[in-house]
């Protein structure tokens, strides 16, 4: 499968855990390292195929401690709760961020089908 978007920056954002990566059609996205984390494409947290996903939980605080290129064609991250495996391809990034809503309304949808809570953050001071 031949990659059609290309990242023209990627930008580790530690303290507020957003990944800013900028593409060569535009397209700019800023990618919570949490979001980044449940929609690993390992096969750890998807499976090895339909109905085999792992849910993954309690990642709201994870940080990204080191980006690798791999190639020409995509990045390996690596999270400080252990998790590294995965390669985040281009084109996969794009589709996260292009899809980013809808795709993160799914997984808090199966959190509450599940009856899992998900955190809420404190309201911060002005």
């Amino acid at each position: 499968m031949q990659n059609t978007h290309r990242p023209t920056r990627l930008k580790l954002r530690t303290r507020s855990r957003l990944l800013e990566i900028e593409f060569d059609d535009g397209a700019c996205f800023e990618l919570p390292f949490e979001y980044l984390r449940v929609y690993s494409p390992s096969a750890e947290v998807r499976g090895h195929g339909p109905g085999q996903e792992t849910l993954q939980i309690g990642k709201h605080e994870v940080g990204i401690t080191q980006m690798e290129p791999v190639g020409s064609y995509a990045v390996r991250l690596v999270f400080d709760d252990g998790h590294d495996s995965g390669l985040y391809t281009w084109s996969y990034l794009h589709e996260l961020g292009r899809d980013r809503e809808q795709k993160w309304a799914r997984y808090l949808a199966r959190l509450a089908e599940l009856g899992i809570p998900y955190p809420t953050p404190a309201p911060r001071g002005r």
